[in-house]
């Protein structure tokens, strides 16, 4: 009954509005003049108004920069993040300078040339010569900004054998993540949704002699300053395996593998000591510790102080508790790396429990 309510009260102040807008007509004077075609005043009110805008969206627009910035992400944390980056900035700097200079002539040209009485806008049908100038332009530059792109992309995918890289799996499911090691042999069992049963939660060929060695974890730790490997495999939907702070990401297709490889070059405990981590745990904890004091008034406990570390997130919309499926990522030395991998169990252990 309320939604009916609410329909009838706008409906009818609409119908107020309406009326009171013709009382208003009714009652301006016969020397107000009332033609709907644009004269000199209003060509010139415009032309003011579109200046106006043309200020205020520059004005917002360096705001925007300047305020928002905080909200970048660290320098990247990976040998390769740096050409992502390089790569980032020189696409947003040309289109930037695009945009504020075909803005601005728009803007401008809207104020030089407002609407006068008698004046007549000059036409002609094509220009050949303009024709060529604004075609020829965009594709020298998206041809070197694509040729710049592949070569970038083709440095990071290319693996060079010398580089003897770690061989980790990432196991994809609704909604979490696994992580799966090649042990001594540094390479990885067969695997196959076909193979899944109770605590083969993966689906490792329990036949297969280089999947014994395997080690499974919820955790992923890496090694700094030595190159990684990245099998993907997804047990049921389409994923996409993202590392923000290491400028990485790689689709996660069911039924297929895909690879990616990157070699981390800070240790979280480098990153989260780091003057812009420092700041920007800082205010997250003072937001954290402003809402904790709403949550205890009313009955619920604060929430946990804030610590960094680095995480796998999905970047594809996989299912409603998408935006909950993340791995911690540790980065260490290759002495801690090391440790940590032994005492994990291996999947023959496992499945002799």
């Amino acid at each position: 009954m309320t939604p009916f309510l609410v329909i009838i009260v706008l409906a009818l102040l609409a119908l107020t509005v309406w009326q009171m807008s013709k009382i208003f007509e009714l009652s301006k004077g016969p020397d107000v003049e009332d033609s709907q075609i644009a004269n000199d005043k209003d060509n010139r009110q415009q032309a003011k108004i579109m200046l106006g805008f043309m200020i205020f969206l520059y004005v917002g627009m360096a705001y925007c920069f300047w305020h928002y910035s905080k909200l970048y992400l660290p320098e990247a944390a990976s040998e390769h993040g740096s050409q992502v980056d390089t790569l980032m900035f020189i696409s947003i700097g040309l289109i930037m300078l695009v945009q504020v200079i075909t803005q601005a002539l728009l803007h401008w040209f809207a104020y030089k040339y407002q609407g006068k009485k008698g004046n007549k806008a000059l036409f002609f049908a094509d220009n050949d010569k303009l024709e060529f100038i604004w075609t020829i332009i965009p594709v020298i530059v998206l041809a070197g900004l694509i040729i710049y792109g592949l070569f970038t992309w083709s440095d990071i995918m290319n693996i060079d054998e010398d580089d003897d890289p770690i061989v980790i799996e990432i196991y994809a499911k609704q909604f979490s993540w696994q992580a799966r090691y090649a042990g001594e042999d540094n390479t990885l069992g067969e695997a196959n949704v076909r193979f899944i049963d109770g605590v083969n939660n993966v689906g490792l060929n329990e036949n297969d002699s280089y999947a014994n060695d395997d080690k499974i974890t919820t955790e992923l730790h890496l090694p700094v300053d030595k190159k990684v490997l990245f099998k993907f495999r997804s047990q049921d939907v389409l994923h996409s395996a993202y590392f923000p702070h290491f400028r990485a990401q790689m689709n996660v297709v069911p039924g297929m593998v895909t690879q990616f490889a990157f070699t981390p070059s800070i240790t979280s405990e480098e990153m989260r000591n780091s003057e812009y981590m420092v700041d920007k745990v800082k205010t997250i904890n003072e937001i954290r510790k402003e809402n904790s004091k709403q949550l205890m008034a009313e009955g619920e406990p604060a929430l946990d102080s804030y610590e960094f570390d680095y995480f796998l997130l999905c970047n594809k919309i996989c299912g409603n508790a998408h935006y909950n499926m993340q791995m911690k990522i540790v980065v260490e030395s290759e002495d801690e790396y090391n440790e940590w991998l032994s005492e994990q169990q291996t999947f023959e252990q496992s499945m002799d429990q």
